[in-house]
């Protein structure tokens, strides 16, 4: 079963009087259960990619499929409702609330599900441990590393059960050892709970983990083999 389905896909910006086309025409099937890297030097559409098929931004033409739904004409309203129970983000720039602890931010996507709080505390915790923060529940992202704080973000991603997580550059703010460590821990979830993940990243490590590269470049698909 294809968890997401891109068919010829456009988008073009306005940049002043000009149009920049940022994705030419992309058809890509993500199967349930893949380890998939977008990959591609900066401009080559990677980034604007990801952010279509979790529906941050909407294509000038084409489709999006996620889970067998259309997704290409949704109301705001009901993107940001697929958004909250489908799509797990770990951004670049972790994105996590400074004024919330490491459990209350892992909660917070929960929350806005409508969670009972025991059954949020106790999904917090548990995802927190298996992501290597035991005993630091309760520390904010101030006392929190820079790889804490993205494993942080993991968790917050997983832990509503998505359908597919989307990583925009997860690794790159993290030195070599940390980012290892945390695309390890990625693949395990991905191998033994069937996460669904897909990277846009130009890390040579991150393509080393994945199990299927999709290359990119001036907007279009050049490449695509599975390992």
């Amino acid at each position: 079963m294809n968890r997401i389905e891109t068919v010829n896909v456009t988008k073009t910006y306005k940049q002043g009087r000009l149009d920049v086309h940022a994705l030419a025409g992309v058809s890509v099937s993500i199967a349930k259960g893949e380890f998939a890297a977008l990959a591609g030097p900066s401009g080559s559409g990677k980034t604007t990619l990801l952010n279509l098929m979790g529906g941050l931004d909407k294509p000038s033409s084409g489709t999006i499929v996620l889970d067998g739904e259309t997704i290409t004409d949704l109301s705001q309203s009901k993107l940001a409702t697929l958004r909250l129970n489908k799509i797990g983000f770990v951004f670049q720039a972790y994105n996590i609330i400074p004024v919330l602890s490491a459990r209350e931010n892992v909660e917070y996507v929960m929350l806005m599900q409508g969670v009972p709080a025991k059954e949020r505390a106790e999904r917090a915790q548990t995802i927190l441990d298996d992501v290597g923060l035991v005993n630091m529940h309760d520390r904010r992202p101030a006392e929190l590393s820079g790889g804490q704080q993205q494993r942080v973000a993991v968790a917050r991603a997983i832990v509503s059960h998505p359908s597919i997580v989307l990583a925009d550059e997860p690794t790159a703010n993290l030195d070599s050892k940390t980012g290892q460590g945390l695309l390890k821990m990625m693949a395990e979830m991905n191998q033994k709970k069937g996460v669904t993940f897909i990277f846009s990243t130009h890390d040579r490590m991150v393509m080393d983990y994945a199990g299927r590269i999709i290359r990119l470049k001036d907007g279009l698909v050049f490449d695509d083999r599975t390992k």
